[in-house]
């Protein structure tokens, strides 16, 4: 029986031995006050220096500045010179020379008013000439209107008495055959003041004088300039004025471009075709 007895005794000692270790484990296990302890509290957010940038939110005051591409300067637009027909009869641009008869060659315009002393116009270029005849007058300079719309049957009349008076050659340096003149569009018109009438003179007048320089202001050019005789096939007239609008009359003073065949780049007209 001994041997039993030694068992017995190693079993019971390993069973104490067991015993006393799941003890220490549970006072290991417990907290100070007798509970189970937390988890450990993480460890604080870490604070960025505040002198330290951030690449994302970089100071506004130092970020480059965002440059925006201006657009390109650009100067008015080039004149039209297709805006306008010189080619219809009743287009306040229409081109009429010794090489550009009107077309019909009888036209006759529709919307004729009066302009003083038994002359007409077209409405459009009669209120233009109203008002550089005023605002020439406020400066003391009177003007007055000695020829304008001529009919055909008209043209046709001056141009034989101008033939039977002068001789042909001479005639056709002055006079208009019938249906070639500018008289007949309704767009032109002979003034005069300061004792010169219908001659050369009255450039040197100062109503001539205030016409060459202002004239354009109100849409009107002087059609036969002085030199351009082997352009337009007439005499120098300072006194022969034609309506063009205002538009055409500035551009052409501003790019120095004397007469309608030139500025239009038609051919010069010192004669007649055949």
């Amino acid at each position: 029986m001994p041997s039993r007895r030694r068992w017995l005794v190693a079993v019971g000692a390993v069973v104490l031995l067991l015993l006393a270790g799941g003890a220490v484990a549970l006072v290991v296990g417990l907290g100070p006050t007798g509970t189970h302890s937390q988890a450990a509290d993480p460890p604080p957010p870490t604070t960025a220096d505040p002198t330290t940038a951030d690449p994302t939110t970089a100071d506004p005051t130092t970020a480059a500045p965002t440059t925006t591409a201006l657009p390109s300067p650009t100067g008015p637009p080039p004149f039209d010179r297709t805006q306008n027909s010189i080619d219809e009869a009743n287009s306040i641009w229409v081109v009429v020379d010794k090489l550009r008869p009107l077309n019909p060659i009888d036209y006759a315009p529709a919307d004729l008013v009066d302009v003083g002393n038994g002359h007409q116009m077209r409405a459009e270029a009669a209120a233009a000439l109203h008002q550089m005849f005023a605002d020439a007058a406020a400066q003391g300079l009177r003007l007055d209107v000695d020829s304008a719309y001529r009919s055909y049957v008209y043209q046709q009349n001056t141009f034989a008495s101008g033939v039977a008076r002068l001789g042909e050659a001479q005639a056709l340096r002055g006079i208009a055959k019938p249906g070639y003149s500018e008289h007949q569009t309704g767009l032109a018109a002979d003034i005069g003041g300061g004792g010169c009438e219908i001659d050369p003179c009255f450039a040197t007048t100062p109503q001539g004088q205030w016409v060459a320089q202002n004239a354009y202001r109100y849409g009107f050019v002087i059609r036969y300039p002085d030199g351009a005789e082997g352009v337009t096939g007439y005499r120098y007239e300072p006194w022969h004025v034609r309506y063009v609008g205002v538009a055409l009359a500035t551009e052409m003073r501003t790019e120095g471009v004397p007469t309608l065949e030139q500025f239009f780049a038609l051919p010069a007209a010192p004669s007649y075709a055949g």
